[in-house]
């Protein structure tokens, strides 16, 4: 079986996507702000968890 790349030290969703990475799909995050009206969203996670990479998601789908 092939080993798929994990996209550690990248945050450019589409080379992510464009190289075929192994990543956790959190495309739900798009449905859950869409859903409530807000002036300013703060994302709060630990370091290493993938806040940069989500919001380069969110502005490849913007």
């Amino acid at each position: 079986m092939a080993m798929i790349p994990l996209p550690y030290g990248i945050d450019l969703f589409e080379q992510v996507r464009r190289e075929k990475c192994y990543y956790i799909d959190k495309t739900h995050l798009i449905s859950e702000m869409m859903s409530v009206p807000f002036k300013v969203n703060l994302i709060t996670r630990p370091r290493r968890f993938g806040k940069t990479l989500a919001m380069r998601m969110l502005a490849s789908f913007f």
